[in-house]
């Protein structure tokens, strides 16, 4: 995991790059998973310790953060199996500038 893209972070929108080895991102879950080689997993996306987080089935290599408020934030990206028990996790912090035309 990289630190946000600094163009667009200027802009209160963080491209949080990643590179993943050793697996492969997919939309699979469950017992049928377990057994695709290579292995499969997918992401789990936490922004400032809330409460809630969300999955990355996708194979962008960017997580895309829109609207991002003034001040810093931190992003925790794990690295999880079909069951969505975590192989590992990366944290990075940074400050955004805030959106435009927003306080």
């Amino acid at each position: 995991m990289e630190p946000p893209l600094p163009g667009p972070l200027a802009q209160g929108i963080a491209f949080i790059p990643y590179r993943v080895e050793n697996l492969r991102i997919l939309a699979v879950g469950g017992a049928a998973a377990r057994d695709v080689s290579p292995r499969v997993g997918h992401l789990h996306i936490t922004v400032d310790d809330l409460p809630w987080q969300w999955a990355d089935y996708g194979q962008s290599n960017t997580v895309i953060l829109i609207g991002m408020p003034r001040g810093q934030h931190e992003v925790l990206l794990e690295l999880v199996d079909p069951d969505g028990n975590v192989f590992t996790g990366q944290t990075v912090t940074f400050d955004s500038p805030g959106k435009p035309g927003r306080p």
